[in-house]
């Protein structure tokens, strides 16, 4: 099956960017992704993309749901797949190359890791927690994840990050 690529735009929607991540795994190699994986690449190409472009890739906002952030609209999208594999989109949008330069870093890093690893690391991280609040995991909650402070929190982890790496030189 191929792909045909649709024109660049200037805004994205978070299913741009998920058909992305769906197109990009090495299926032959037997890689694939759930709907709860997605969602959580989707959610650090966000997150990322505010750090280091200063921009979000679109304007939807992740809501903090018990297995992490959500974005309603991309879950009606892929909830009829349940807990198996996405297939292959059958159309991507061509992105621009310092959007895809945030994709494929945040394949590198996230991508390897199993959808509950990514479950259990958002929930280690404030924007997932502020969101929630006191609220108990078992309780439904559509509390927007603020995208301000995604920024200023993966900000600050790239700045430990980045200390780290030149005190270990």
């Amino acid at each position: 099956m191929s792909v045909v690529q649709l024109p660049v735009i200037a805004m994205h929607t978070p299913l741009d960017i998920a058909n992305w991540f769906l197109a990009a795994i090495d299926r032959e190699a037997g890689d694939s992704i759930t709907h709860l994986k997605l969602q959580k690449l989707v959610y650090y190409a966000q997150a990322w993309s505010l750090v280091l472009r200063n921009t979000p890739l679109f304007d939807d906002d992740f809501q903090a749901w018990t297995h992490g952030p959500v974005i309603p609209n991309l879950y009606d999208q892929f909830k009829s797949y349940g807990w198996d594999a996405l297939p292959l989109p059958e159309r991507i949008r061509t992105l621009p190359a310092e959007v895809v330069g945030v994709l494929e870093d945040v394949q590198r890093v996230y991508g390897d890791c199993s959808a509950r690893h990514l479950e259990t690391l958002t929930h280690q991280e404030l924007p997932w927690q502020e969101a929630r609040g006191d609220l108990p995991l078992e309780l439904r909650s559509t509390v927007p994840i603020s995208k301000e402070t995604m920024r200023t929190y993966y900000t600050d982890l790239l700045k430990q990050l980045t200390t780290t790496a030149a005190q270990l030189h």
